[in-house]
């Protein structure tokens, strides 16, 4: 009788710390690309290390919040292809629509591209949702997160291989790229489509998209919130040459985002489950 009672127990303490496996698991392979690649120089492990370093956090960001979503019916395939389409679809969409708008980035083009790519990270969502008529807060943030995590995997995957074309191969600038962005990524495209997700589906009904002031406010709050990240190092920098100064401002500025995530998350959970 314990011994039934003390087993789902430690199953359930060890499935909500499956992200930390993930994290840990990858940190260590990682590691030890990076390692076999200095001691080889196999060009061919280029791409491995720039992968897994890309990938490796969003995909546990992602599972942090798939395993927290208690009885409501997301399923683990419809994540997985939210995380695909958000990544894939949104990153075309974005690369198609932006040079209409932007020939440079400025403080003010910042924004446009905050507008640009929280819509186009948002099909992902749209085209899960409509299909399984998912319509809960909760369903709506960790298919938002998914999204906006593939979005920001496939994006710095572009940004590592890029920079380690402009700077001629240079091992150590790529792992920097590699390191930066996806550390910074929780804060900024999988906080923002989480948070834009979970109204949009919180607003919907029965598969069907309600574009209400609330849905219309938070889409708007997190392209501004995209466009100061993008945006408020130049505004900074102007001012006051250290970077120091900069990643205080995108540190104040993610904090905002994890805030009003983290405000939606709670509202979620008091959410009341009706009967079927």
């Amino acid at each position: 009788m314990n011994s039934y009672s003390y087993m789902p127990g430690r199953r359930k303490r060890s499935r909500k710390d499956f992200w930390v496996k993930i994290l840990l698991a990858g940190t260590v392979m990682y590691i030890a690309t990076l390692k076999v690649l200095q001691y080889t120089g196999n060009p061919h492990l280029v791409t491995t290390l720039v992968f897994v370093g890309n990938f490796l956090v969003p995909v546990s960001f992602v599972s942090f919040f798939y395993e927290r979503r208690g009885i409501f019916s997301v399923s683990m395939t419809d994540t997985a292809l939210c995380f695909i389409y958000g990544g894939i679809l949104g990153t075309i969409t974005a690369a198609l629509i932006e040079p209409f708008f932007i020939t440079s980035l400025t403080f003010s083009s910042s924004f446009i591209v905050g507008l640009i790519e929280e819509l186009a990270k948002i099909i992902g969502v749209i085209i899960i949702a409509r299909r399984r008529r998912y319509n809960s807060y909760k369903d709506g943030i960790i298919l938002g997160a998914a999204a906006g995590m593939g979005f920001a995997a496939f994006e710095s995957t572009g940004y590592a291989f890029a920079a380690f074309l402009q700077s001629a191969g240079s091992l150590s600038y790529t792992v920097l790229i590699t390191l930066l962005r996806g550390i910074t990524a929780p804060v900024g495209h999988g906080t923002w489509t989480a948070i834009f997700s979970g109204v949009l589906l919180n607003e919907s009904v029965a598969g069907r998209f309600h574009v209400s002031n609330r849905v219309i406010y938070a889409y708007l709050t997190v392209s501004a919130l995209h466009g100061l990240w993008n945006g408020i190092p130049m505004v900074i920098s102007s001012f006051i040459p250290s970077p120091n100064a900069d990643l205080i401002g995108l540190a104040a500025i993610g904090a905002i985002g994890i805030l009003i995530l983290y405000r939606q998350w709670r509202k979620a959970e008091k959410e009341l489950i009706p009967f079927t």
